[in-house]
């Protein structure tokens, strides 16, 4: 049994700050181990975990130790410790209650981009208050959806434009929900697994396997992390259309065939990336993007991808489980506590 207690001792004064994180002690291997904190300073509060998410594709890949050499600085997470390949504390997806800090803070519902961890201290500007209307289990979807956000800044789709998702995990999904609120724009979610179809009804779009796709797309997002799902998108496009390319592929090399109507048909494949916010909203901050994600999040259709829950002390386990595709999942929740 685990103690994630706080000790604090008369009118604020902390005596111990004890919590536990998930490490990743070598590929394929993780372990929870016991962190001492120190305590906060005035400009920093300290935040007790409620809930966190398992982004499966990116922490599969790190968990597997599959972070290419050259991409080691950017894949850094903001509070990562530890380097690639390991041993690493690893994850962005933490919602938690804020237990010391500004009195503006204390005792509000955060989103924080840290890694699996009960407790942790951290800058207060680093935290994002939940707004009342979005439940915390379903606010760690704020970092994935703020990818989406990104890439549909970078797409800027038009009012009636045909518009196909292929991939259906998180990223691909968030991109659906809020397409689906664009008017007049027809969403077709793409993914070679049957049992997203009712995820996408959920999220309002149509669905299609790869073979039954509609053609004659204006835009197309690429979020499978497949070779073959972004052939299947190009193949997809109207002439000069585009293709926006969300995966990350990790160290495996992808193979395109563009000849013929890549070029007859003028198609473009552009990149979008969450590390930067897109250029065409260069009058938004990161602070910004997080926060409308955060109120988006506000429907509840999203609730749809969270697909499974365990607690936190099973996180090892669970990890090597999504890792080996034994554990099927979209965003699967770590719980901390009663919850």
């Amino acid at each position: 049994m685990i103690d994630n207690s706080v000790g604090m001792r008369g009118r604020g004064e902390f005596v111990t700050v004890d919590a536990h994180a998930f490490w990743l002690r070598a590929p394929g291997q993780g372990e929870i181990r016991p962190v001492r904190l120190a305590p906060p300073g005035p400009d920093e509060v300290l935040v007790r975990a409620r809930f966190s998410g398992v982004s499966r594709g990116t922490e599969t890949l790190v968990f597997t130790g599959r972070v290419p050499v050259d991409q080691y600085a950017a894949m850094r997470a903001p509070f990562q410790s530890g380097d690639f390949p390991a041993p690493v504390k690893y994850g962005y997806l933490s919602v938690g209650t804020v237990e010391a800090g500004p009195a503006r803070l204390r005792g509000r519902t955060v989103f924080c981009l840290h890694p699996h961890q009960s407790a942790y201290v951290v800058p207060a500007d680093a935290v994002v208050v939940v707004p009342d209307g979005v439940p915390a289990a379903r606010a760690v979807l704020a970092g994935t959806v703020e990818t989406a956000v990104n890439a549909l800044w970078d797409a800027a789709p038009l009012v009636g434009d045909r518009i196909t998702v292929i991939g259906g995990g998180m990223v691909g999904c968030s991109v659906a929900a809020l397409l689906a609120r664009f008017p007049g724009v027809r969403v077709e979610l793409v993914d070679a697994d049957p049992g997203r179809a009712a995820v996408a009804e959920a999220l309002g779009v149509d669905f299609a396997a790869p073979a039954d796709a509609a053609g004659d797309r204006d835009l197309v997002v690429h979020a499978s992390a497949t070779a073959d799902g972004l052939q299947r998108g190009l193949e997809l496009l109207r002439p000069e259309g585009t293709v926006l390319e969300l995966s990350w592929y990790g160290d495996r090399p992808v193979t395109l065939a563009l000849g013929g109507a890549f070029h007859a048909r003028r198609l473009g494949i552009r990149s979008s990336q969450v590390g930067t916010v897109s250029p065409r909203r260069a009058d938004r901050s990161y602070a910004d993007r997080l926060a409308l994600a955060l109120d988006l999040l506000a429907d509840p259709a999203f609730d749809a991808l969270i697909t499974g829950r365990s607690r936190f002390t099973d996180l090892p386990d669970v990890l090597a489980r999504l890792a080996s595709g034994e554990l099927p999942a979209l965003c699967h929740l770590i719980t901390y506590g009663e919850e």
